[in-house]
C-alpha cells in the first residue's frame, strides 16, 4: 500500500530539507527521502553540506587556525606557548561531533514541522493520474506518492580521468575531511574553494603544500585585484601555487602519489606526495534517480533542466540546488528550496541570482557579491571604484590581522552598487550588508551615508563607499 503526499522530496540536504520544511509550513503533507548514512547506520541529513563540505570543513579550520595562532601569532599578545602540539585524531573527532549535531538538529527539525522522513534512495517508478510514485531504497522498501515532487539530489566531486578516489590517497572533499595524521607533503590538483581550504587546514598543521591550477589565472572567478592579494597572502603563508599547469600521469604507490605534469612554460615536472587531494569541480548526482522511467529531460551534463522558477519539463515535478543550473552552493540550494515550495502553494518565491554571495573560508576569507571589476569592463558598463585597506582599520590592527581591503563597484552614472570584494578578517560576515543593500539597489551613497559600530570591522565597508566619491576619511 502506497503512501500519499502532496510533496515528496528527494534529497536532505540543504535545498531539500529546507523546502520539505517550508511546504510543512504551507500545510502540504510532506516526505523527505535521503540516503546519507552516518558511521552507525542510521540517518545523516544535511547532504554533502552537513556531511562531507561546509559544516566539516569549517570546523577543521577552526582547530587548525587555533593551533596556528598558538604556534606563530600568541606571543605578539604576550602569551608564552611552549612545545604545543596538535592531537589530529581529537580535531577529526570534534569535527564529527560537530556534524552528528547538526544532523540531529535537522531530523529534529523535520519532526517538529511533521514532515515525514524515509531513509533511503528515492527514485521515480512511474507517472500516476496526476501524480508520481516513488520508490524508497533503504533497509525497508517503501513506495510513495506525490502530486508534487521536489528534486534536490545534489553533486558529487569530480575525478580526475584514469585516477579515480580511494580515499585513501587520491581524495576528494570526503577523504580530505577524513585524514587520520598530518601529511608530510600533500598535493591539491585545483584551486578553488574546497582545494584552498583543505589546502590551508593541513598547511597550517604542518603539512607542505602544493597547488597544480590548469587555468593561466589564480581565482579567475574573483575580482582580479582581490585575487592577486589572496594569492600574495597564501605564498607568505607557505602555500605553494603552481598555475597555467597541464597534469599528466597520477600514480599511486605504497609510499604515496606521484603527479606528472607540465608548467606553464612547457616544463615536465614529477609532484610526489603522501596524499593527493583532487578538486576539479562536481557533477550533478542524477544517478539512480531513474529519470528515464519518467521522461525527466536532463542536459549533456546530467543535470536536471529547469526553467527560471525550477520547473522542469514534467507537471509537477521541480529540481533545486546543485543539481540544476547555476552556481554548487548550500545557500543557492535553500533559497530555491523555499521559493519552490512557495509557488507550490501559490505564492511567488524570489530568488535574485545577481545577489548570491560566495565566501571562500581561508584565512584571509575571501568574499563577494555582484560583479566584478573585469566583468564591468568586458561588458562595457561605465562603474567608479572605491576600496579601503584593513590596514587602516582600527579594528583589524586590534584583532592583528589587517591583510586585505574592501572593494566596492558602483554605477558611474546612477551609483548604484554593482558588486563588492572582500578579502581580509570576517569577510564570510562583512558580505551580508552588501547583499542587503544590493537586493534594495543601493547606492554606494546609501552606505557612505549609515553609521557604522566604531571600531568594527564592518566600517571598512563604510570607508570603500566613502572612496567610490574619493573622500575616504581614514586613508
Amino acid at each position: 500500500m502506497s503512501k500519499q503526499f502532496d510533496v515528496i522530496v528527494i534529497g536532505g540536504g540543504p535545498g531539500g530539507y529546507i523546502a520539505a520544511i517550508r511546504a510543512a509550513q504551507l500545510g502540504k503533507s510532506v516526505a523527505c527521502i535521503d540516503e546519507w548514512k552516518n558511521s552507525k547506520g542510521g540517518p545523516a541529513l544535511g547532504g554533502t553540506c552537513t556531511n562531507v563540505g561546509c559544516i566539516p570543513s569549517k570546523a577543521l579550520l577552526q582547530s587548525s587556525e587555533h593551533f596556528d595562532h598558538a604556534n606563530h601569532h600568541f606571543a605578539e599578545h604576550g602569551i608564552s606557548a611552549s612545545n604545543v602540539s596538535i592531537d589530529v585524531a581529537k580535531m577529526v573527532a570534534r569535527k564529527d561531533t560537530v556534524v552528528k549535531q547538526n544532523n540531529d538538529g535537522i531530523q529534529y527539525l523535520l519532526k517538529k514541522n511533521k514532515v515525514s522522513f524515509f531513509h533511503g534512495r528515492g527514485a521515480f517508478v512511474k507517472a500516476a493520474d496526476g501524480a508520481y510514485e516513488i520508490m524508497v531504497s533503504g533497509a525497508a522498501e517503501e513506495t510513495l506518492v506525490g502530486n508534487q515532487i521536489i528534486v534536490a539530489t545534489g553533486s558529487n566531486a569530480r575525478a580526475l580521468p584514469g585516477a579515480p578516489f580511494d580515499e585513501e590517497m587520491i581524495l576528494s572533499n570526503d577523504g580530505a575531511l577524513r585524514i587520520g595524521a598530518v601529511p608530510k607533503k600533500l598535493g591539491l590538483i585545483g584551486s578553488g574553494v574546497i582545494g584552498l581550504e583543505m589546502g590551508s587546514v593541513w598547511r597550517r598543521l604542518g603539512a607542505e603544500v602544493t597547488i597544480l591550477e590548469g587555468l593561466p589565472t589564480f581565482l579567475g572567478a574573483v575580482d582580479e585585484q582581490i585575487a592577486k592579494e589572496a594569492h600574495k597572502a597564501f605564498t607568505k603563508q607557505g602555500l605553494k601555487v603552481e598555475l597555467g599547469v597541464k597534469v599528466g600521469e597520477v600514480k599511486k604507490s605504497k609510499k604515496g602519489v606521484s603527479v606528472a605534469w607540465t608548467n606553464a612554460k612547457g616544463e615536465a615536472q614529477t609532484l610526489d606526495v603522501d596524499k593527493l587531494i583532487v578538486s576539479i569541480g562536481r557533477v550533478p548526482n542524477t544517478i539512480g534517480l531513474n529519470a528515464e522511467a519518467v521522461g525527466l529531460k536532463l542536459d549533456e551534463r546530467g543535470a536536471i533542466v529547469v526553467d527560471e522558477l525550477c520547473k522542469t519539463n514534467l507537471p509537477g515535478v521541480w529540481a533545486v540546488g546543485d543539481v540544476v543550473r547555476g552556481p554548487m552552493l548550500a545557500h543557492k540550494a535553500e533559497e530555491e528550496g523555499v521559493a519552490v515550495a512557495e509557488r507550490i502553494a501559490g505564492q511567488h518565491g524570489h530568488v535574485n541570482f545577481n545577489t548570491i554571495p560566495w565566501v571562500i573560508y581561508t584565512s584571509p576569507e575571501i568574499a563577494w557579491v555582484g560583479q566584478t571589476e573585469q566583468q564591468l569592463k568586458a561588458a562595457g558598463r561605465a562603474y567608479r571604484s572605491g576600496s579601503f585597506p584593513f590596514l587602516a582599520n582600527g579594528r583589524a590592527r586590534a584583532l592583528g590581522d589587517t591583510t586585505g581591503m574592501v572593494k566596492m563597484l558602483a554605477d558611474a552614472t546612477t551609483d548604484e552598487i554593482l558588486g563588492v570584494h572582500i578579502v581580509g578578517p570576517m569577510a564570510s560576515e562583512l558580505i551580508a550588508e552588501c547583499v542587503v543593500a544590493m537586493e534594495f539597489r543601493a547606492s554606494s551613497e546609501d552606505i557612505a551615508r549609515i553609521c557604522h559600530a566604531h571600531p568594527s570591522l564592518s566600517e571598512a565597508t563604510k570607508e570603500a563607499a566613502l572612496a567610490v566619491d574619493k573622500r575616504a576619511l581614514n586613508f
